[in-house]
């Protein structure tokens, strides 16, 4: 069991390999649970602000967790059931909606931030280089960042688009958290389950993350499913980072 552990499980600080047992893996994830995890109850959840470029963001000591992913992937639905409110972030019909570093204070304690979606199909060429540059100022100058929550459509087979993004990450050692959406979808019964999808993905991941597997869990917004667990993850990263 070590060795299977030791491969892909996501082990937290304060865990060693052989002391995990089956019941402290979050179901739907590889995420084990340690002694850093506390329950998470939001209460209160303010917006701060919106910035235009990474120098701009909130100047404080609190940890935040940025999350990204490709537009229509379900960021804004994730954001409203994590905090369970509804249109905390902007959801839109139209992708691409969030275009700034939008910064949420969650119980005056940790930032959650929505960060603009990459690879909408009907931004210039122009637009998508743009973002790209500004949000990997974000990424190389946030001190404050505990983790990204990459999230990544488990109701499609695996995109090039949300490797680049991973792999660009984990060159430059910035943590990340796969967060799959949509886990309770199954496109017009034809297409591959989320599970297929989901297996697919860590495939090609782990030809690229071999020596550490990241997190991953997954969710659902329509059903509730992952959200739970997705905050007491959180919350052993933050409370070890703290």
């Amino acid at each position: 069991a070590t060795q299977f552990v030791q491969k892909f499980l996501f082990l937290p600080p304060g865990i060693e390999p052989d002391e995990v047992t089956e019941d402290m893996i979050l179901p739907g994830s590889n995420i084990v649970l340690g002694p850093y995890a506390t329950d998470v109850k939001i209460k209160q959840v303010d917006f701060i602000k919106s910035s235009n470029r990474a120098k701009d963001c909130p100047k404080d000591d609190r940890p935040e967790f940025a999350m990204l992913g490709r537009s229509n992937v379900g960021k804004s639905s994730l954001i409203n059931s994590l905090v369970r409110k509804k249109d905390v972030a902007l959801t839109s019909k139209k992708p691409g909606k969030t275009q700034l570093i939008n910064h949420f204070l969650i119980d005056k304690s940790w930032y959650l931030v929505d960060l603009p979606g990459y690879g909408f199909a009907n931004a210039s060429e122009a637009a998508r280089m743009d973002w790209s540059s500004f949000t990997k100022g974000y990424f190389l100058n946030r001190k404050t960042l505990v983790s990204v929550l990459l999230l990544v459509d488990a109701s499609v087979p695996p995109q090039k688009i949300d490797f680049d993004c991973a792999n660009w990450l984990g060159r430059n050692n910035i943590p990340l958290t796969f967060v799959f959406t949509k886990c309770d979808k199954i496109k017009g019964g034809k297409g591959k389950r989320p599970d297929e999808n989901i297996r697919d993905f860590q495939r090609l991941i782990g030809e690229n993350f071999r020596h550490h597997h990241p997190p991953w869990i997954m969710t659902s917004s329509a059903t509730g499913l992952g959200r739970d667990d997705l905050l007491l993850h959180m919350s052993q990263l933050r409370n070890y980072w703290d």
